[in-house]
């Protein structure tokens, strides 16, 4: 420990780090935030269009018929209108 130390004052004290060098202060834009719920519920296509998923496939599907079931797995698209909200919710989506 105490060698170490000594070695470090001694780097110092030969002047291998100028004085000149301050602190950094690096002028970056805010990271914008994804909303979490959006997040969770929706996705991008590989085109940019906004997939989401069907409403009543979560339970109760012994009451459902075979050809609704099937319907009920593929994911859906959001209209045009909702689209545009929903992408500045996923900035980076």
């Amino acid at each position: 420990m105490r060698g170490q130390a000594g070695a470090s004052r001694e780097n110092l004290g030969s002047g291998a780090v100028a004085a000149s060098q301050g602190p950094r202060i690096e002028c970056h834009m805010p990271k914008m935030k994804t909303n979490r719920a959006a997040k969770k519920r929706f996705k991008l296509s590989g085109t940019g269009r906004v997939r989401r998923p069907k409403c009543g496939a979560q339970h109760n599907m012994n009451g459902k018929s075979r050809k609704r079931r099937r319907r009920l797995r593929d994911n859906d698209m959001v209209s045009a209108e909702l689209e545009k909200r929903i992408k500045i919710m996923l900035p980076y989506g």
